[in-house]
This record gives structure tokens, C-alpha cells and sequence, in this order.
């Protein structure tokens, strides 16, 4: 049974902004009226194939919209790829080239699978329409749009007062992104709050071609497990969407507790009216912070692995991280006698970013070798299996032979 209110309630969640709610609202109603499906629009340039929890609030919002029964279409920017978006770049961003941006693509498209219902989802590529167009079609195209509106945009605004070179061709980025809308006849697009410009520009061109336009919504940017930065790999603060069970419950315990709220809005599909609860909880004291916290992780790898490995990946928590106990599945690794070097062996294996860190924590008491805390590495006998750990959560089995 339709109930607008409800599907609202549902896509504002964690919404940063929306353009607007009146429009929305009436899409919506109009929609259920004609007995369609609203085309909601999510472009892909597929520069950096690699999907961690960060980019995944765009497509969790596109799983809620799905969810209530509206079409989802991905729009895989092969053309603009090749150009390459200056979106937040204070230089010219380089172009990729085409084999590069389809090899993108086709893991971008494994990836997004990982929260998109495949079997609901459409997938386009913008060559289709794009790479039909004219040099005349593109001269009445650049004619929609003034110069001056173009330098309103924050980073083309500072190139140029910089005096740093801004290229023709990066003006026309935003324009095909916003032809995009006009291909597919947009009802929603949504994107992250950094790409305002292009989604108001799809606003743009679907009213100079006669179309109504799009609702905008614009998911924000969420923070890493640092709880300060944009959650990124090159900062290391990331949940990949293609990590063990075990480790992304791990990391998912690490998030501060000022942003389990967050979290639960932009990477979870837990109800609206659920989350407000949450939130009354932790205001209010009526539940432990961590207990809470370990509810989320479970809700985010059930999410990626399924409910089985939720469990498990809960209780080897509960008994590494909370009752102190060595886990079965640690990662195992074979070493030569004769040619024995512990610390380096942990360093290869990203246990410590390098020898230097791995001895400062020995000289605070953090790394312990078969259960007993270590003073010096060059002590540790190369004979067995030494089970080393290094603080609380990393561990490691060195085979000796």
C-alpha cells in the first residue's frame, strides 16, 4: 500500500540536502497515480575502481529507492571518464583511456552489485548517447550555459583567480554529466555533496529540453574510523566492501562513538524511526555505547557477508578482543631457520607499517610472542610456532622450519 509519507521518511534519511521536497513529493505521488517507476539516476566515473564503505552511502541510498520500487539506472561514464572530472581538483584531472575506463568498469560494476540488486538494476553507458552527438549537437549544448556560470563553481573559481589553466574541454564535463539526465529522463538524481554543480546542471538541461526536472539529493561525506578524516584507503581509515567478515567487524568496532549514529543513517538500511531510537539511547545513557556499536558492525557485515558469518565474525570479537583469547583463523606464515628475521616478516606482513613502529611498541610492552611480552625481538628463539601479537587486535602464526 502506498504511503508517501513513509517513502519520504525513508529517502531523507541521512540526506545531506534535497532539491527539493516539494517536488519530490509530488513525483512520488504523481508516479503512483500513473502506476510507473521514478528513474533514479546515480553516475559512475570510473576513475578508481577500488569501493570501501565511504563511497557505498550513495549506493545505499539507491538500495533504499530500489526497495520501494523505483527504477535505478548506473550510469558507467566511459565518454566523460576519458575526459576526466575537475570536480574538487585544482589542476586538470588526466584523462584515462578507453581500455582503462571499460577494465574500471567492469569492477566498478562487481562491486556495486555488492549492494545494488543486480536483477533491479540497469546499467548504461554514456558513449551511447554521448558519443552520437554532433559538433553541432555540442555547440547548442554549450549554449545553455554562460561562462560566468561555469566560474561559479568553487574549484573553477579558484583556478582562475589563481591563474592556474583551466582547459575548454573540463567545462563540458559537468554539461554531458547533466546531458545524462536528459538521456535517460531523470526523475532523482543522487551523489555526494562535493558534485552539487553537476547535479543542479542536469537540473539545467532537462528544463532548457522540456523535461521536468530532477530532484537533487545529496548524500554527505562520512568520516573513517579516525572520526575525522574523509574516509579514504591512502589514510588507511577505510572498511573495504571486499573485506573478510572478521576484519570488517573488527574495524567497524574502531569507529568513535560520536559517529555510530551516522553510520547507521548512511551505511545501513535500518529503518529511520529504528536509528531515532538509537540515537535516544545513547543521549540518554539507556545503553552501553559498545554494545550498541557491536550491533552496528554485525549490521554491516550481515550487509556484505550474510548473516552466518555476522555470527561468527561477532563472537571471534567476543572472544579475541573481549575475553583476550587467540583466534583459530589468524594468518599463518612459514619462515626459514637458518635465515630468520621476525621483524621483518611482521612488516611484510602490514602488522606494522616498518621496523621502527614495530620497536617503539616493543619497548611499550605491545608485542607478546606465545602469550609472554617481549623486550627485544633478537631474543625470540627461530624454533616452532610462535604465535606473535602485536597490541590487541593483530596477530600472526610464524612456522619455523
Amino acid at each position: 500500500m502506498f504511503n508517501l509519507d513513509e517513502q519520504v521518511k525513508i529517502i531523507l534519511k541521512g540526506v545531506e540536502d534535497l532539491i527539493d521536497e516539494k517536488d519530490l513529493r509530488e513525483k512520488l505521488t504523481n508516479a503512483h497515480k500513473e502506476g510507473r517507476q521514478l528513474v533514479v539516476k546515480l553516475g559512475l566515473d570510473p576513475s578508481a575502481p577500488d569501493i570501501h564503505l565511504g563511497h557505498t552511502v550513495v549506493l545505499r541510498k539507491m538500495k533504499q529507492l530500489q526497495d520501494l520500487g523505483h527504477k535505478v539506472v548506473i550510469i558507467i561514464g566511459d565518454f566523460t571518464g576519458k575526459i576526466g572530472d575537475p570536480t574538487g581538483k585544482s589542476q586538470a584531472r588526466k584523462a584515462l583511456t578507453t581500455e582503462q575506463v571499460l577494465e574500471n568498469a567492469k569492477t566498478y560494476q562487481e562491486q556495486i552489485f555488492k549492494v545494488l540488486d543486480k536483477e533491479k538494476t540497469e546499467v548504461r553507458f554514456n558513449s551511447e548517447w554521448l558519443g552520437k552527438l554532433n559538433f553541432e549537437d555540442v555547440v547548442k549544448l554549450a549554449a545553455t550555459i554562460t561562462v560566468a556560470r561555469m566560474l561559479e563553481r568553487e574549484d573553477f573559481k579558484k583556478r582562475y583567480e589563481s591563474h592556474t589553466p583551466i582547459s575548454v574541454h573540463e567545462f563540458f564535463y559537468p554539461l554531458m554529466q547533466g546531458y545524462d539526465s536528459v538521456a535517460i529522463k531523470a526523475d532523482i538524481e543522487l551523489g555526494g555533496t562535493d558534485q552539487r554543480f553537476n547535479l543542479l546542471m542536469g537540473r539545467a538541461l532537462q528544463k532548457e529540453f522540456g523535461q521536468d526536472s530532477q530532484v537533487v539529493i545529496m548524500m554527505p561525506i562520512i568520516e573513517g574510523l579516525d572520526g575525522v578524516n574523509k574516509m579514504s584507503k591512502s589514510l588507511g581509515n577505510y572498511i573495504g566492501v571486499d573485506e573478510e567478515a572478521g576484519v570488517m567487524y573488527q574495524k567497524a568496532m574502531e569507529i568513535p562513538d560520536s559517529l555510530i549514529v551516522k553510520y547507521y543513517n548512511l551505511v545501513t538500511d535500518v529503518h529511520p524511526d529504528v536509528v531515532a531510537e538509537i540515537e535516544k539511547d545513547l543521549k540518554e545513557d539507556r545503553k552501553n555505547p559498545r554494545d550498541i556499536k557491536m550491533e552496528l558492525a554485525k549490521e554491516i557485515v550481515r550487509l556484505y557477508h550474510g548473516e552466518e558469518k555476522a555470527n561468527f565474525a561477532e563472537e571471534r570479537f567476543k572472544s579475541v578482543f573481549q575475553k583476550g583469547q587467540i583466534p583459530v583463523d589468524i594468518l599463518t606464515v612459514e619462515a626459514d631457520a637458518n635465515d630468520f628475521d621476525l621483524a621483518q616478516i611482521i612488516v611484510d606482513n602490514k602488522l606494522t607499517p616498518s621496523k621502527s613502529e614495530l620497536r617503539r611498541l616493543v619497548k611499550q610492552g605491545g608485542v607478546k610472542v606465545n602469550s609472554e611480552k617481549i623486550a627485544d625481538l633478537q631474543e625470540v628463539v627461530a624454533e616452532g610456532e610462535l604465535v606473535v601479537q602485536i597490541g590487541k587486535k593483530k596477530f600472526i602464526k610464524v612456522v619455523v622450519k
